[in-house]
């Protein structure tokens, strides 16, 4: 199981020098990627307490791709229907192409709880119909980053006689993945995305719903998504309102053995700390010392007890 990184490109500590340091570590680290939060205009509140002060998603991971080139670039998510898809595609076919193809797009729907962002954004209109645009805008981007030039004509899109280029390195496969818990959002992610990017989900919600979206992807004739999950760490922290890893080192190496069993292939933290402006460079090091470390032990001491067996 991968390790990937939320950057910590919200709250007012948020700057480059931070973003940079978190990045060099995951490298240094050998994580495999850096992922990015997408919100714009927040309404005060609750919600802007997180997402008030950011940094814009795709510009940090253009920064970030040039300064690194051992990770992989990921979005955590992006929402489509709050943006525009075919300014998206080409915003991030370029990050592929100056990346060298090293970049993964979680999509999602976007929160209907509060209807102030969207009409900050001018987007009222699509959150009734947010999924149906994100559908579209999958297969619009599929269109585009094949090189297929011909007319693309959907419920909210209509191309005519225009070049894309340059297509994205990955081409049309560059993945895409979605989470959500919906019966729609399982579909999405075993009929139409690469993969299945959960979030707030502990290994007993996930034992429920990825044999779903696997059937469903098999019986589609489609090859098993991949699997990540999103979630945050809480050192010298109680638990949440929402899934996290917390409690002793032991608990999350327990934890990060039952995703492993499950088969999830990345896990991106994002780290919460009681200290306002800690440094995410500490907790990164803490959890790669007493709870990755440990974890990749005892998967090979399972390895290895699994091959005695059979040597036997």
């Amino acid at each position: 199981m991968r390790i990937g990184l939320i950057l910590p490109t919200m709250g007012r500590h948020a700057s480059a020098e931070e973003v940079d340091a978190a990045a060099a570590t995951a490298a240094r680290l050998g994580w495999s990627s850096v992922w990015v939060t997408d919100h714009m205009l927040v309404p005060p509140g609750d919600e802007a307490t997180t997402y008030g002060s950011i940094l814009e998603a795709l510009t940090t991971l253009a920064w970030i791709a040039g300064r690194y080139p051992s990770l992989r670039l990921g979005t955590s998510v992006v929402v489509p229907a709050m943006r525009d898809a075919p300014q998206l595609a080409k915003e991030l076919a370029t990050i592929d192409v100056l990346s060298g193809g090293r970049l993964t797009v979680g999509v999602g729907v976007g929160d209907r709880g509060d209807a102030t962002e969207w009409d900050n954004l001018g987007k009222h209109d699509r959150m009734a119909s947010r999924g149906a645009y994100l559908d579209e805008t999958i297969a619009l981007w599929r269109h585009l980053w094949s090189g297929n030039s011909e007319p693309f004509e959907g419920r909210f899109h209509r191309l005519e006689s225009f070049i894309f280029d340059p297509l994205p390195v990955q081409g049309a496969r560059l993945p895409i993945w979605t989470g959500g818990r919906s019966d729609a959002a399982v579909n999405r992610a075993a009929m139409l995305c690469d993969g299945y990017h959960a979030s707030q989900t502990g290994p007993q919600d996930l034992r429920e719903r990825w044999p779903i979206i696997v059937s469903r992807a098999r019986t589609a004739g489609r090859p098993r998504p991949a699997l990540s999950v999103r979630s945050r760490v809480r050192f010298d922290l109680p638990a949440g309102p929402v899934y996290s890893l917390h409690g002793s080192p032991r608990a999350m190496i327990d934890e990060l053995l039952a995703f492993d069993e499950l088969g999830v292939d990345e896990l991106v933290v994002v780290f919460e700390s009681s200290a306002a402006g800690a440094s995410s460079d500490e907790a990164m090091q803490r959890f790669q010392a007493q709870v990755v470390e440990p974890y990749r032990a005892a998967l090979r001491e399972r390895d290895d007890a699994v091959r005695e067996t059979f040597s036997m």
